[in-house]
């Protein structure tokens, strides 16, 4: 087989050079091509790459030159449409360490679920990880150290060797993940909304799934990974310890996931394995009386527009705040309570600021799912709120393609 591994670095240099040895290791008789971008790294991660270009001849890389941060939502591209010469790539961190057989294990599902289609296959290894996180179905909890100076090869080593995993396969996608480059390309890759980083891999995963992509988690291929020295929790970067995350990280984490909900109409959701979950995406519309700038901060992400009565100076105040976090036009989302825009939305909720409550608030956040089970058109009371249904049609898979993606086919 041959496949790019698709690596963004900002200041993680050890780990990449331990990530860089184990998959030299053990990538077996596969070709494997190591495609780095450095994003304005200040470690010599730029000085290492150009030795590694020099002395292996499936090794590329490029530099972020700009000085400043572009995060791997948009290197991620760069090193699939301008870097990797494969047609399989696979997204790959740099504190991971490839396990032995891992490649052949990604090889074996590409070609029983790819033989006879044209791609439509993501296959993700299996994680085993210490634990800095709490456990989950979908990997495997045990510690083999948690920086390259601790990390007991010989003990993972030996694992592998007695471990029988208790299934073949599970549906689930996460990193890393294999893929075809054309599958990648006929979406648009990933959405630059979400630069430089988090809930970018979450949006890309549900417009994958909406566009029929199967996913598969192989339990006889893995990784060791160390998780989150990208940049949540890279010491050298910003974060304190490797135990909580930096506030740079949980800053943009949070404008992210407004953005994703603006988008999507809902948290990030997925099943116990880490499938995908997505819900409709109707156009809704929010008509609010007695309006703040505490509800319409809360209540903005979850419609397509929210109408308000409060002076019009209170909704700058928030727009001059909020622009920046965001690419979406908030002049367009945000409008005047007015009766001439009653008719625009097919799902209209009407709320009393005085009356709304958390629990209020928690049913907004499954507002979908609730019109999805009930399918019927009319109007209900849903806690201190009205809703008015007109129309059921859902737009989610106007979504699949990123529209604002230079590398869009």
């Amino acid at each position: 087989m041959k496949i790019s591994l698709i690596q963004p670095s900002r200041n993680n240099l050890k780990y990449l050079k331990w990530s860089y040895d184990s998959i030299r290791k053990n990538q077996g008789d596969h070709e494997v091509e190591i495609c780095v971008a450095d994003d304005a790294s200040t470690d010599g991660t730029w000085e290492w790459c150009q030795e590694r270009m020099h002395a292996d001849p499936y090794f590329k890389a490029i530099r972020n030159e700009t000085g400043k941060r572009l995060g791997h939502t948009i290197l991620y591209d760069r090193l699939v449409n301008e870097v990797a010469s494969h047609e399989i790539c696979m997204i790959y961190h740099a504190d991971m360490y490839l396990c032995p057989g891992a490649l052949d294990a990604i090889e074996h599902e590409m070609v029983r679920y790819d033989m006879y289609t044209d791609g439509e296959t993501i296959i993700s290894l299996t994680r085993i990880e210490p634990p800095l996180h709490p456990d989950g179905p979908e990997k495997i909890l045990k510690d083999f150290g948690v920086e390259p100076e601790n990390f007991d090869e010989e003990g993972l080593l030996a694992y592998l060797k007695t471990r029988v995993p208790k299934q073949d396969t599970t549906e689930g996608i996460f990193a890393p993940w294999a893929f075809w480059k054309r599958d990648f390309q006929e979406i648009g890759g990933h959405d630059p909304m979400y630069a430089p980083q988090s809930k970018e891999d979450s949006d890309i995963f549900n417009r994958f799934q909406l566009n029929g992509v199967r996913f598969v988690q192989t339990w006889h291929g893995c990784v060791y990974h160390m998780t989150c020295r990208g940049s949540r929790r890279n010491t050298v970067d910003k974060a304190k310890n490797i135990y909580e995350d930096s506030p740079e990280w949980l800053a943009q984490n949070m404008r992210s996931t407004r953005n994703f909900i603006r988008k999507w109409g809902h948290f990030v959701k997925h099943d116990r394995y880490m499938k995908p979950e997505v819900a409709p995406k109707y156009r809704t519309g929010f008509f609010i009386k007695n309006a703040n700038i505490e509800l319409l901060q809360l209540l903005e992400p979850w419609c397509d527009n929210i109408y308000v009565d409060c002076p019009w100076h209170i909704v700058e105040q928030y727009i001059s705040a909020e622009r920046g976090n965001t690419v979406y036009d908030l002049h367009n989302r945000i409008k005047p309570n007015e009766e001439q825009y009653y008719r625009k939305h097919d799902i209209k909720v009407y709320i009393d600021a005085k009356r709304f409550t958390q629990d209020d608030y928690n049913h907004i956040q499954h507002l979908s799912q609730v019109l999805e089970l009930n399918d019927e058109l009319g109007e209900f009371t849903f806690g201190n709120m009205n809703v008015a249904v007109s129309d059921m049609t859902s737009y989610e898979y106007d979504l699949i393609v990123c529209k604002n993606n230079i590398y869009k086919k």
